[in-house]
């Protein structure tokens, strides 16, 4: 579970509804008829928009906003160079047997064409052909969020018109007029929250996954394309490091340090 967005979905409802709570009571901010037209009008206008089999896949994506990635840049260098050791002593058809205790479909699709004798230039063009799709669904689910966050402070804003139409047919008794505006605001302040509490943060976690997964399918190409060359397993494993960032290199190092004590110490 990605701690940071439930700790962030938790403590942001905390702290709107305390500070709501020191400055009135917290049932002056709530107006059935205020969630109605802000919620879903939002929806439904983005429903408009989108098909609905598309509109209704992107919710499928919101486990990726409250999990943590399966696989690691680390874990998956790590796996190459076992591969790229294996290549190395038994040859590239050995790779076949191994490509079995690969869990990820990707990785193991671009083992199995290296294993085929594909040609290294296609394939880098099937894989990133699939990148490139995968990059492209993500986006889909992405905009749907972007857009019913565009939509949430409209619809408010909508709401606030309507209330305002209200209270102004109501100028005849002044003790109304008061709440009346409130009810009026109210949905407004709605559509804020669906905006920036709700559907933007969200698009912007999915975008750090996708870019997160890109990232490692790209690594997992050019370290099959470095085992193909017959490169050698400390050379693909500086050429991957540069991808990571430098504290997730030392990382990558202390691992590699620690196994060689290992293995000297077993000695």
């Amino acid at each position: 579970m990605d701690i940071a967005t439930v700790l962030g979905f938790i403590l942001g409802a905390v702290f709107l509804l305390y500070g709501i709570f020191l400055g009135g009571p917290l049932k002056s901010f709530y107006d059935f008829p205020s969630i109605l037209i802000t919620c879903g009008g939002t929806f439904c206008a983005a429903m408009i928009q989108y098909p609905l089999e598309k509109f209704l896949n992107s919710f499928k994506t919101l486990k990726y906003v409250f999990t943590v990635k399966v696989l690691s840049p680390i874990e998956v260098i790590e796996k190459i160079i076992e591969l790229a050791n294996i290549a190395r002593k038994e040859g590239l058809l050995a790779l076949e047997e191994a490509a079995a205790n690969v869990n990820d479909e990707f990785l193991r699709k671009g083992i199995l064409l290296i294993v085929d004798g594909t040609d290294p230039e296609l394939v880098r063009n099937i894989l990133e052909t699939e990148i490139t799709f995968i990059e492209s669904r993500h986006k889909d689910s992405q905009s749907v969020f972007e857009t019913l966050a565009s939509y949430g402070p409209a619809y408010g804003m909508i709401g606030t018109l309507i209330g305002l139409i209200q209270m102004l047919l109501q100028l005849d008794d002044p003790s109304a007029l008061g709440p009346s505006m409130a009810v009026a605001l109210v949905t407004t302040f709605y559509g804020c929250i669906l905006a920036n509490f709700v559907f933007n943060p969200i698009a912007g976690k999915l975008k750090i996954r996708s870019s997160e997964e890109i990232m490692i399918k790209e690594v997992m190409i050019e370290g099959l394309l470095s085992i193909q060359a017959g490169e050698n397993p400390r050379i693909i494993e500086e050429k991957l490091k540069a991808f990571l960032a430098p504290a997730l290199r030392d990382s990558v190092n202390s691992k590699k340090n620690a196994r060689n004590e290992g293995v000297g110490a077993a000695i």
